[in-house]
């Protein structure tokens, strides 16, 4: 298919957090070339339009890094003609239905036990350092893949903040993105127009509160101290990213030159 990448940024009407990591400086001068890798939220609620444009977007593989629970909650992707999906998860399913459970039944008492007092920041830098560390066979697939035949690409999870935000992170620290450019790819998912929008089982009012809202907002934030937490975590458990890359995710410097050349300018 003919790639037809706006030079603007789309709405999408039932797509959230979509956008091109296209344009990123990488630490020798070059640039992620625009058009290759994309992110965003599910796709599960697309609606023709967006599917229509996602489409024109000449995708080879779709990444989903959502797991039963997260799917059994928004449904499967919409379909596109001729992209294969591959559907990876990146945290367990027991975790995925008592965390969609605390968020959308959770009653104020419950929040404040669970969320208050950090705990709710905690509890995502916690969940980002584990990612990286158990789950390099996932990352090592989706790098090999992308070196391979995979691109245009295109990654997301429920939010497409936390799960697809580290994978995007890992892919751009393979072909030698800036840190700070990542950082800041990173923290986009706190524009208005690209937040996950929390839905509580209960509408009224006292479920919608200030108070819950204040609670629940550190899991759907991208903050900087999250992918600070999963960057330390590289560091502490293999040294330096080039070791991490090397010996976590079996990257060989021939795989790596073959990811540059196929997403960097």
């Amino acid at each position: 298919m003919t790639q037809q990448v706006p030079s603007t940024e789309p709405e999408l009407a039932g797509v959230r957090n979509f956008r091109d990591v296209g344009g990123l400086p990488t630490v020798d001068g070059r640039r992620v070339r625009t058009g290759r890798l994309f992110r965003s939220g599910h796709l599960a609620h697309a609606t023709e339009t967006d599917a229509a444009f996602l489409a024109s977007l000449g995708l080879h593989t779709i990444f989903d890094f959502r797991n039963v629970a997260d799917q059994r909650l928004e449904g499967p992707d919409v379909t596109l003609p001729g992209v294969r999906n591959v559907n990876l998860p990146l945290s367990d399913p027991a975790d995925g239905a008592e965390f969609w459970k605390m968020v959308r039944d959770g009653n104020l008492d419950e929040l404040r036990a669970l969320l208050s007092d950090g705990k709710a920041a905690d509890r995502m830098s916690s969940s980002y350092r584990s990612i990286i560390k158990e789950r390099t066979a996932e990352h090592s697939q989706v790098l090999h893949a992308l070196a391979e035949d995979s691109v245009p690409a295109l990654m997301h999870c429920a939010a497409g903040k936390d799960r697809a935000g580290l994978s995007i992170a890992v892919t751009l620290l393979a072909v030698g993105v800036e840190r700070d450019a990542i950082e800041a790819d990173y923290l986009e998912s706190n524009a208005a127009h690209r937040r996950y929008k929390v839905h509580r089982t209960d509408d009224s009012p006292n479920a919608m509160s200030p108070e819950v809202m204040e609670l629940l907002n550190p899991l759907f934030d991208a903050r900087a101290e999250y992918l600070a937490a999963a960057f330390e975590t590289i560091e502490l458990t293999w040294g330096d990213t080039d070791t991490y890359l090397s010996e976590g995710l079996k990257l060989s410097a021939a795989t790596r030159e073959r990811l540059r050349e196929r997403l960097l300018d």
